[in-house]
């Protein structure tokens, strides 16, 4: 059994844990990172990159297929193989050397294997071949192993050996026929994607389509879905399912509708990746999300930080916002706590400090990729009013802009933002309709800046971009105002 020392030892080499050990090591301290699968994690090969590179290309022909001139130049349909391989480029052909590369350029020692909390501060990895090699961490260790996919307990679901989210990124062929069990992210997008690519696709969720996002941007989807031949089963949940001889699965669903396809996507939520972190040996119950505070150190039972504070948990693992570029948020402002506390400098954990991680409170920003897409920042009209927050909400066609006219032939979509009129500041904004991710950062820096509507007034909007939904909603809450 070996042992070496760092200041810092990062489990998990995911975009979470790769952050962190890179601003522990620009601050000037040693950092260890450890990971059991590839270098790169979750959105690297099986989330963000190759399931955005599956919807690239059918959202291109539909923005084709949009404008007339462009509608003549489209001859064909997608080419299926090429779409599959541009995605494997995007997931590196599920090989971390050029991610390995990044760690060691940038001066982190990574160390392959299960790692597991052994002590105060000291973590072992476990290699395949039950070698243990046992790290120590001279300030902090920083939880960043992320989740997995949930898969619900209903009779036969299991021995059906049903996709997950990974399986449908990385699926070396289109089924014919593909179900898929869950409304949110993941599945609304793997039924836009799929049913782009040819499948004939069945979606059921108990909780309707993007039962999260404000109404008006699920009723989009939902119709956008529809049109695209996807077969909805919105207010429905599965009751049993098997695969027979064949391969072939059948769903019975709680209302007694069966329905037959070649392969079942199960999308239902996220369970953390802590079974194995030995969590245990601090008091922890292992295969629960970590509770953390402002400054991100891992709490317990009581509420108090772990030993003296040594121990941080970044990314999905802490549940305050499951998202990759909050994780990196994260990320970032927990390296620079580390490090400043390694050398005995002042730590700024208010509202809005370097080292307090609260955009989730109040500043989450989301793009969903379905067709058409949906970009939201803040709460929801529904979330703000369950904070207790005195709220308007305002909503504007977005088809009826100039800039989106221009953008597409019939486009559709719309936009609302949400506003605590004890501040007169703006705390939700979404918009649905083609393209509109491109809007979420001005939304996120009015939201995060607490700008004041009579501020935003004078911040004018290009004409004609689709941007100038600002000031309709800027009017249309003055009107009604």
């Amino acid at each position: 059994m070996s042992e070496t020392t760092f200041d810092v030892i990062v489990i998990g080499a995911g975009p979470v844990g790769e952050n962190v050990a890179d601003r522990i090591v620009q601050g000037g301290l040693t950092a260890a990172i450890v990971e059991r699968e590839l270098v790169g994690g979750e959105c690297s090969y099986w989330a963000c990159m190759p399931t955005k590179a599956l919807l690239r290309d059918a959202a291109a022909l539909r923005a084709a297929r949009a404008l007339p001139g462009a509608r003549e130049a489209v001859t064909g349909d997608l080419d299926v193989a090429a779409v599959l391989r541009r995605r494997d480029r995007f997931a590196s052909d599920w090989n971390d050397a050029g991610q390995v590369d990044w760690l060691n350029g940038a001066g982190v020692a990574l160390f392959r294997g299960q790692g597991r909390i052994g002590g105060e501060r000291a973590v072992e990895v476990v290699d395949t071949d039950d070698t243990v090699t046992t790290l120590q961490a001279r300030h902090a260790v920083v939880v960043a192993t992320g989740s997995r996919a949930r898969i619900p307990a209903v009779p036969g679901l299991a021995d059906t050996k049903p996709w997950t989210g990974r399986e449908a990124a990385s699926a070396a062929s289109v089924p014919g026929r593909l179900a898929i069990i869950g409304g949110g992210v993941v599945g609304t997008e793997m039924a836009t994607a799929y049913s782009a690519l040819g499948a004939q696709v069945t979606l059921v969720s108990l909780d309707g389509v993007l039962p999260t996002v404000e109404p008006f941007a699920a009723e989009h989807v939902t119709a956008s879905l529809k049109e695209s031949g996807v077969d909805l089963h919105p207010r429905s949940g599965l009751a049993e399912v098997r695969r027979d001889e064949t391969g072939t699965v059948h769903l019975t669903l709680v209302d007694g509708t069966t329905i037959v396809s070649d392969e079942l996507l199960v999308a239902t939520g996220r369970t953390p990746n802590t079974s194995h972190l030995g969590l245990e040996h601090l008091g922890l119950p292992p295969g629960e999300w970590l509770h953390v505070d402002e400054s991100l150190r891992v709490l317990d039972a009581a509420g108090s930080p772990v030993g003296d504070g040594w121990l941080y948990a970044a990314g999905d693992v802490n549940r305050r916002a499951m998202l990759t570029h909050q994780g990196k948020y994260q990320a970032r402002a927990v390296g620079d706590l580390i490090v400043a506390r390694a050398h005995g400098k002042d730590v700024d954990l208010s509202p809005w400090g370097r080292h307090a991680a609260t955009a989730d409170e109040r500043a989450v920003t989301q793009v969903i990729f379905s067709d058409p897409e949906v970009a939201a920042v803040g709460l929801t009209q529904r979330a703000a009013t369950e904070a207790g927050l005195d709220v308007r909400a305002v909503e504007y066609d977005l088809g009826a802009v100039a800039g989106a006219t221009l953008h597409a032939d019939g486009y559709r979509g719309r936009a609302g933002m949400v506003v605590d009129q004890s501040r007169n500041v703006i705390v939700g904004f979404t918009a649905v309709g083609p393209d509109v991710a491109e809007l979420v950062q001005a939304a996120a820096i009015a939201i995060a800046g607490e700008v004041p509507l009579d501020r935003l007034w004078h911040a004018v909007p290009a004409y004609p971009t689709v941007s100038e939904i600002w000031l309709r909603l800027l009017e249309t809450y003055g009107r009604e105002g």
